[in-house]
C-alpha cells in the first residue's frame, strides 16, 4: 500500500501544538488534542490604500499590483483616472469624455474604457498608455452599464442598456469594434471576466440574476449559476477562475464568490459591503476599488487565496484609568504605559502606568497641567508643555516612581506634540497666543532643548510619533481641521501623505514609517483610526468610543488609546487597546465524516 510519505514526501509529524510553518497540505498529529491536522488554502480580503477620489459607477483594469480605476460619478460624471502599485492610488490621467457605468479592461498601461453614459449613452471608446487617454474606435452600440473583458488589443463588450437591455457583444481589435454572438440572456449591470475568445458574463438585471454564461470568441452557452443572485458587483480573473465580489440583491452585499470553469463557490466575505464598484485581477489576487453603500466609497480591498487567514484590525477595551481625565500625556507601549496631567475640572498632576490589562498610580507630577506633550518609556519618561492657567515651559523626567525638573522649553506652549527618548525628545507644533499656532520644533539631549528645523504647516493639537531623527507629525488645527503629515529627518520637517480625515486632538503611536492615529474631532468626536505606512494612511477599525484629546501610546500593532473627552458626556477614563491586522495559518481538523 502506497504511505502518506511516499506521495507527499514527508512522514505525519507529532506536535503538542500546531506549528507555523507547515506547507499547505502537510499533516501533522496534534498529541494535546488528539487529532490530525492540515494547513488548508482559503481566499480572505484584507484593507489596501483608498482612492483620492470617492466615487461609484467607475470601471477597471490591471492587476492587484498595477491596477487601474477610471470615470465613474461623485455627485457628478467624473473622468478621473488612478493607477495602483498593489499599497496606494496616483493620479493618472483624465478621460477624455467623463461618465459613469462604463466598462473596462486591459492594464495599468495598456487599458480600455467604453461605453457608459454621460447625458445619455455613449459609444466612446479610449485607450489609455499609462499616462494618458486618447479616442479610439467607436462602439457599434451606444450603451451604458455592460460588462468587459480582455485587453487593449483583444477587447470585449456585452450586455448593458440601450432603450433596454441588450444582449449584444462586440469585439475590439486595438482600432474598431465588430459584431461578436449575442448573449443568450440580454441584461445589464453584469459582471465580466476572461478574455476577447474565452468570456466569461454574471449575473445583471435579469431573473434570477444567477445566470453565467461563457464565450468561445463566437458563441455564448451557459454556466455554473452563482450561488447569489445580484447585479452592480465586480468582476476578475479568467473564464476557468474567475471572481465575483459584492453587488447588490436587495440590498448592498459582501458575498464573494470564485468561479472553476463549472461551477461557483462561496468564499469569504468582503469587508465592505458595496456596490457599482470597480474590480480587476486574477481570482487568487483580485482588486476591488470605490463603489457604494449609501454613500460613495474610496476604500480599496486586495483579496488573496493562501493558506493564511486574514484576521482584520480590532480595538478592544483595557482596564479604565482611576482618574478620568483630557488633555493628558501618554507614552509607552500597550503593555507598559503611561498616562499623566490632563485636566477633569480642574488640571491633574497624578500618573498612572499600564500594564496592559490594569492602571495603577505613578508618581505625582512637579507641575499639575493639561495639553502636554510625552515621549519615551514607563520607567525612562518625559513630560513638557502645557497649560497651568497659563502657557508652560515645564519640563520633568520619570524614573518610573517619580517626577524630577529638567531643562525647560525655549517656546512656552500647549496644545503641544512629541516623540523620542528622555534623553533625545522632539516637541513641536502647539499654541502660544494666536491660531494657527507654532510650526517651531525643539530638540532635547537629557538636560536642555535647542531649536530644530520649522514644521511646513504651523499648528495645535496636533499628534506626534516616532523618535527625534525620524519624528511624524499629522493632523491639528491651523484656522480649521488639518490632515497635513509632516516627517522629521533630524533637522528638517518634508510633507508626506495627507489623512484621509482632517481632524485634531487625535491619539497617536507607532513610528514614521509604520504610524498609528485615532480619534480626535472633525465636526464632532471620531472613532476614525489609520495607519501610516512611510507614504499613505490607510483607514483601518475603527474605535469603540468616539473621543478627543486623548492619551496615546504603543506600536503601529499594538496601540494604546486612553482617557479623553466625549462631547455631550464629559471626560473618559476608558483605555482601548488596538491590534493590527495580522493573518495566521488556516488550520483544519481532519475527519472521518
Amino acid at each position: 500500500m502506497t504511505t502518506y510519505k511516499e506521495i507527499f514526501g514527508k512522514y505525519v509529524k507529532n506536535y503538542s501544538s500546531d506549528p507555523t510553518s507547515d506547507a499547505e497540505g502537510q499533516i501533522w498529529y496534534n498529541t494535546t488534542s488528539g487529532t490530525f491536522k492540515s494547513v488548508l488554502a482559503a481566499g480572505s480580503w484584507s484593507a489596501g490604500g483608498n482612492m483620492g477620489t470617492a466615487r461609484y459607477s467607475l470601471a477597471g483594469a490591471g492587476t492587484q499590483t498595477a491596477g487601474l480605476s477610471f470615470g465613474g460619478y461623485t455627485t457628478v460624471n467624473v473622468a478621473n483616472t488612478e493607477e495602483y502599485d498593489g499599497s496606494a492610488w496616483t493620479g493618472g490621467g483624465n478621460m477624455g469624455t467623463a461618465r459613469r457605468i462604463l466598462a473596462g479592461c486591459g492594464l495599468q498601461t495598456a487599458g480600455l474604457g467604453f461605453g457608459g453614459y454621460t447625458t445619455g449613452n455613449t459609444t466612446a471608446t479610449e485607450e489609455y498608455d499609462g499616462s494618458a487617454w486618447t479616442a479610439g474606435g467607436n462602439l457599434g452600440t451606444a450603451r451604458r452599464s455592460p460588462a468587459g473583458a480582455g485587453i487593449q488589443t483583444a477587447g470585449l463588450c456585452f450586455g448593458g442598456s440601450t432603450t433596454a437591455v441588450t444582449a449584444a457583444t462586440e469585439e475590439y481589435d486595438g482600432s474598431a469594434w465588430t459584431a461578436g454572438g449575442n448573449l443568450a440572456t440580454a441584461r445589464r449591470n453584469l459582471g465580466g471576466a476572461g478574455t476577447q475568445t474565452l468570456g466569461l458574463a454574471f449575473g445583471g438585471s435579469v431573473s434570477p440574476n444567477t445566470q453565467t454564461e461563457e464565450y468561445d470568441g463566437s458563441a455564448w452557452t451557459a454556466g455554473g449559476s452563482l450561488n447569489t443572485g445580484r447585479q452592480n458587483m465586480g468582476g476578475a480573473g479568467l473564464q476557468t477562475t474567475g471572481l465575483a465580489f459584492g453587488g447588490v440583491t436587495t440590498v448592498v452585499v459582501t458575498n464573494t464568490e470564485e468561479y472553476n470553469g463549472t461551477s461557483w463557490t462561496a468564499s469569504t466575505a468582503m469587508t465592505t459591503a458595496r456596490e457599482s464598484l470597480s474590480g480587476a485581477g486574477i481570482q487568487t489576487a483580485g482588486l476591488a476599488a470605490g463603489g457604494k453603500t449609501t454613500v460613495a466609497l474610496a476604500n480599496t480591498e486586495e483579496y488573496s487565496f493562501s493558506s493564511l487567514i486574514s484576521v482584520p484590525a480590532a480595538w478592544a477595551s483595557g482596564g479604565n484609568m482611576g482618574t478620568a481625565r483630557r488633555l493628558l500625556g501618554g507614552l509607552g507601549t500597550q503593555t507598559v504605559g503611561l498616562g499623566f496631567g490632563g485636566f477633569t475640572t480642574t488640571y491633574v498632576g497624578t500618573t498612572e502606568e499600564y500594564n496592559g490589562s490594569a492602571w495603577t498610580a505613578g508618581g505625582t507630577m512637579g507641575t499639575a497641567r493639561s495639553q502636554l506633550a510625552g515621549a519615551g518609556t514607563q520607567t525612562v519618561g518625559l513630560a513638557f508643555g502645557g497649560f497651568t492657567g497659563s502657557n508652560s515651559a515645564a519640563t520633568e523626567e520619570y524614573d518610573g516612581s517619580a517626577w524630577a525638573g529638567g531643562g525647560n522649553l525655549g517656546t512656552a506652549r500647549r496644545l503641544i506634540a512629541g516623540c523620542g527618548l528622555q534623553t533625545a525628545g522632539l516637541a513641536f507644533g502647539g499654541f502660544t497666543t494666536a491660531n494657527p499656532g507654532v510650526n517651531s520644533t525643539e530638540e532635547y539631549d537629557g538636560s536642555a532643548w535647542t531649536a530644530g528645523g520649522n514644521m511646513g504647516t504651523a499648528r495645535s493639537q496636533l499628534a506626534g510619533t516616532g523618535i527625534q531623527t525620524a519624528g511624524l507629525a499629522f493632523g491639528g488645527f491651523t484656522t480649521a481641521n488639518s490632515n497635513a503629515t509632516e516627517e522629521y529627518d533630524g533637522s528638517a520637517w518634508t510633507a508626506g501623505g495627507n489623512l484621509n480625515t482632517a481632524r485634531y486632538g487625535l491619539g497617536n503611536a507607532g513610528t514614521q514609517t509604520a504610524g498609528l492615529g485615532f480619534g480626535g474631532y472633525t465636526t464632532a468626536v471620531t472613532t476614525a483610526t489609520e495607519e501610516y505606512n512611510g507614504t499613505s494612511w490607510i483607514t483601518s477599525t475603527a474605535m469603540t468610543t468616539a473621543r478627543r484629546n486623548l492619551g496615546g501610546a504603543g506600536s503601529q500593532t499594538a496601540g494604546l488609546g486612553f482617557g479623553g473627552y466625549i462631547d455631550g458626556v464629559g471626560v473618559s477614563a476608558a483605555t482601548e487597546e488596538y491590534t493590527a491586522a495580522y493573518t495566521l495559518n488556516n488550520y483544519k481538523t481532519i475527519t472521518t465524516s
